[in-house]
């Protein structure tokens, strides 16, 4: 059973077991919220939203038409989103921008996240970080621009370089990057 704070005005009716939403959220009709989610107090999700299993959305994050957080993604406190490349008012396209959150991706307090790009599983996008292009699995992303610093493993246990292009995680596990994407060995 799902536990809606009854200050929370939501309208959909495709919410897993044992999500939580809390006071001064709102969400619309079309959205769909998977299981064990926690839907923070002072957020806001759009029809066009799909939301997967075990997700986090911290207060004051708006989830716009379009955006898929895929199972086990943590999205932070303040993270702004968009989905409109040219907005004007009153104006809509036909449609808009899909921005999707990969299986076990987290992303910092205050990021801002353009529409249509991607961020790759168990990446780890940096508070404060502006995302204006796709981020690849495992990566360690932050900047203004962002840009990949390093890469980190599916617990976010950052990598050691061991050899040009091959890193470490502290269990032993090696990885190596084969054309720009972060491989295990």
């Amino acid at each position: 059973m799902s536990g809606i704070h009854p200050l929370a005005d939501v309208r959909t009716t495709k919410i897993g077991a044992n999500t939580n939403i809390w006071q001064f959220a709102v969400v619309l009709a079309g959205a769909q919220i998977g299981s064990s989610c926690n839907i923070n107090c002072h957020t806001f999700i759009e029809n066009d939203v799909i939301i997967g299993n075990h997700v986090t959305v911290k207060s004051g994050v708006y989830l716009w038409d379009g955006i898929v957080a895929e199972d086990h993604t943590f999205i932070g406190p303040n993270v702004t989103f968009t989905n409109d490349k040219y907005p004007r008012s009153q104006q809509h396209l036909g449609a808009f921008q899909k921005t999707i959150l990969k299986t076990g991706c987290s992303v910092g307090a205050g990021a801002t996240i353009l529409g249509g790009v991607t961020i790759g599983s168990f990446a780890i996008i940096g508070a404060g970080t502006i995302v204006t292009k796709d981020v690849p699995a495992f990566a360690l992303f932050y900047g203004t621009p962002g840009r990949v610093r390093g890469w980190v493993n599916e617990k976010g246990a950052k990598l050691a370089e061991i050899s040009k292009g091959q890193f470490a995680d502290e269990a032993g596990n090696v990885w190596f990057l084969h054309n720009n994407l972060l491989v295990r060995k």
